[in-house]
């Protein structure tokens, strides 16, 4: 017997299936733009996933979440993906872009280059014509995965400046003139190899010159072999920290440096030269060029109250963002707070990134910038970046809407950064509060693990309350830069706090490698239960500030001083109680430890490589004479294998002498399984080549092997 269903029950059907296929839009590689996406007609782009969100929400269809479920495979992106107001959601119905069950999808903003031939000498090359004259440059190529580097000369090590010259040409309202000419000598060796640099490639080729904590990049007007001297023009050098004689320099971006494996040169007719590395070959290697600058932007409008809202990206890859160096070049600036970054956030609320990755930029992973708030970023792989891991707010304190604030980083690998900008930070709060960031890997960088304020000395400031706390903060410095940390501060910093971190293998070049470094009127931090080890000039260092609270912590194995304060002031600079100190080698203080005013008591210290103790030229005795550390001890605090990087204290009855209370340093850093904290471990290579580097570095400097 034929069965009867009744029409308004056939109605009801299709309104229910349509309003549920409503509520999720399908991405697939092999989709097409032109598609409704849905499941079976996928959409190509995350662009027009967006504009398909925007048609439901217009429907007033969106009163449910919306999901954009995307499938395997890697997605080319034409444009950047840019969000607005328009494009959130709700709390109760948020706007997810999410990878399908069991795919990793990746978002590249690079071109794969094909067409190779290899030359007599070996080396590939390929016409791109869109390079020639200029029209399309990059700065960066990646080959099977690898960041390439552009040719450069010397291949290791540095050359050095003779001497500089700096002519004025606009003096402009600041200490820093607006343009001004450099002139710089060389000896005759290494202007021997500028002589190599033909005139059609004066216009590309470049220098890199690393100076304290910063560097310069910029391009060479001219050469004049017969006074060996080289002319660039730029901003006027910092007055301190200007380039000077014996500045290390290497030259770069033009075909004579083309001489080792891994190298690449685009040279001025459009013509991409790459020397291969030992086994690859064109047929079976794959090389990216990054073509686009950016490739997410939320953009929100903080002056009209328009903010983007409730947006959710889970398990997307991001990767292949270029960084297409100015005719001017790179000025110096710390932490490298004028790069943008390859996502990129303002006037954005309740955003969400979650289990995402981005690799392979030229700048910056992710900057939530001007006017963001109660925003996350957790269980994120950051890696292989030209510039720095998570920028939050900025430079300029900004008031009302435009204050960043309440972001929260927790649970993510950040590592791998300044492959192209060395001054840049795993993670920067500059003008921003009420930030926590816990729980992160924060590893391979040049300059600073975490810096925290942007405000030098007493000035007002709007970095407040932020905390850091149980990161793994290692493996920074290189001996490449100076005057860094790894947790730097900066400014009155009310209500923050600096606990439960474990640092490590913090190494500069000449002065500066601190574990701990509240500089410039840091003041109001407090500093506590943080195991720092391995660092080149301390675990500590202030240079001047304000109260600040530094208190059961550990601080173990400097290689030149253990602790250090510099600036001498009329006021309580720093109480300084229940740590202990380990060492074997150098002294204990170092700096205006005599003459500053402190709270310093209750202390223990140890050389476990005998029994010197050099309290800034005094022994323990004339230090306490001093009337610090009355109550502090020389004792072994009886650690499980500190020279193993073991600090368990198996028996606590001497350290509960001193007041300190043990801590499980094992709790710092990633959480989760066993694959994602075995990610987050640099390679044994990475951690053997870090350590060569540093000793020879300081073989160099002080003649110790």
């Amino acid at each position: 017997m034929r069965k009867f269903i009744h029409p308004v029950l056939i109605v009801l059907a299709g309104l229910f299936w349509t309003f549920a296929d409503a509520q999720q839009i399908y991405v697939a590689p092999d989709g097409n733009d032109a598609n409704p996406g849905t499941k079976k007609r996928p959409l190509s782009s995350l662009s027009a996933a967006r504009d398909a969100v925007r048609r439901l929400k217009s429907r007033q269809q969106a009163a449910a979440p919306v999901t954009v479920v995307i499938a395997d495979g890697v997605y080319h992106m034409t444009e950047p993906l840019i969000l607005t107001a328009k494009d959130g959601g709700t709390e109760a119905a948020p706007v997810r872009y999410e990878a399908a069950k069991g795919a990793a999808p990746v978002f590249s903003g690079g071109r794969e280059i094909t067409g190779f031939t290899v030359n007599d000498d070996g080396i590939w090359q390929v016409k791109i014509p869109e390079c020639k004259n200029g029209a399309f440059r990059f700065d960066q190529l990646y080959v099977n995965g690898q960041r390439a580097q552009i040719a450069r000369t010397p291949d290791e090590g540095y050359f050095r400046i003779g001497d500089v010259k700096q002519i004025v040409e606009e003096k402009g309202k600041t200490r820093v003139p607006e343009r001004a000419r450099q002139i710089l000598s060389f000896d005759k060796e290494t202007f021997n190899i500028l002589r190599k640099i033909p005139e059609d490639e004066l216009g590309t080729a470049r220098f890199r010159a690393y100076h304290k904590w910063d560097f310069t990049l910029r391009y060479i007007d001219s050469l004049d072999s017969d006074s060996l001297l080289v002319f660039t023009t730029g901003r006027g050098m910092k007055p301190w920290n200007p380039l000077k004689s014996g500045t290390r320099i290497v030259f770069e971006n033009f075909k004579a440096a083309l001489d080792t494996p891994g190298e690449w040169f685009l040279d001025g007719d459009g013509t991409l030269f790459y020397y291969p590395r030992k086994g690859e070959t064109p047929r079976t290697s794959r090389v990216v060029v990054p073509v686009r600058e950016s490739l997410v932007e939320f953009r929100g409008d903080t002056l009209e109250g328009q903010f983007v809202e409730h947006i959710i990206f889970n398990g997307l890859t991001f990767s292949h963002c270029n960084y297409r160096m100015p005719p001017s070049g790179f000025e110096p600036n710390q932490a490298a707070v004028k790069v943008n970054a390859a996502v990129s956030l303002t006037g954005a609320k309740h955003i969400t990134f979650e289990d995402c990755t981005i690799s392979k930029t030229g700048q910056h992973a992710l900057w939530f910038g001007y006017g963001c708030s109660q925003c996350t970023v957790r269980h994120c792989y950051l890696n292989d970046l030209g510039g720095g891991g998570i920028y939050l707010g900025n430079p300029k304190p900004l008031g009302g809407a435009g204050h960043t604030s309440f972001i929260t980083l927790d649970n993510n690998i950040i590592q791998s950064g300044g492959r192209e900008f060395p001054p840049a930070v795993g993670v920067w709060i500059g003008q921003s509060s009420d930030n926590v960031v816990t729980h992160n890997d924060i590893g391979d960088f040049y300059y600073t693990g975490v810096s925290v304020g942007w405000t030098w000395g007493y000035a007002p400031n709007t970095a407040k309350r932020n905390a850091v706390t149980y990161n793994h903060i290692h493996h920074i410095g290189w001996a490449l830069l100076s005057d860094m940390a790894g947790v730097y501060t900066l400014g009155k910093s009310e209500g923050t706090a600096i606990n439960n971190n474990v640092i490590h293998h913090i190494n500069a070049y000449s002065y500066g490698g601190w574990g701990l470094y509240p500089d410039e009127g840091t003041s109001f931090i407090e500093m506590k239960n943080n195991l720092v080890y391995r660092t080149k000039t301390g675990g500590f260092h202030q240079h001047y500030g304000e109260q600040n609270v530094i208190v059961n912590n550990i601080f173990a194995y400097a290689q030149l001083y253990q602790l250090q304060c510099t600036r001498v002031e009329d006021h309580l600079s720093f109480t300084f109680r229940n740590n202990i100190v380990v060492f074997d080698e150098g002294m204990v203080l170092k700096g205006a430890w005599e003459k500053i005013e402190i709270k310093m008591d209750s202390n223990l210290y140890w050389n476990t490589g005998g029994d010197k103790y050099d309290f800034n030229g005094m022994t323990f005795l004339q230090w306490q004479e001093t009337g610090r550390d009355i109550h502090s001890l020389i004792a072994d605090p009886g650690f499980g294998d500190s020279a193993h990087s073991d600090f368990e204290i198996d028996d606590p009855t001497t350290v509960n002498r001193i007041g300190f209370i043990p801590f499980d340093t094992s709790e710092a850093g990633v959480y989760g399984n066993v694959s994602w904290k075995k990610k987050a471990r640099l390679p044994e290579k990475t951690k053997r080549l870090f350590d060569e580097v540093v000793k020879k570095n300081l073989t160099q400097q002080t003649g110790r092997d």
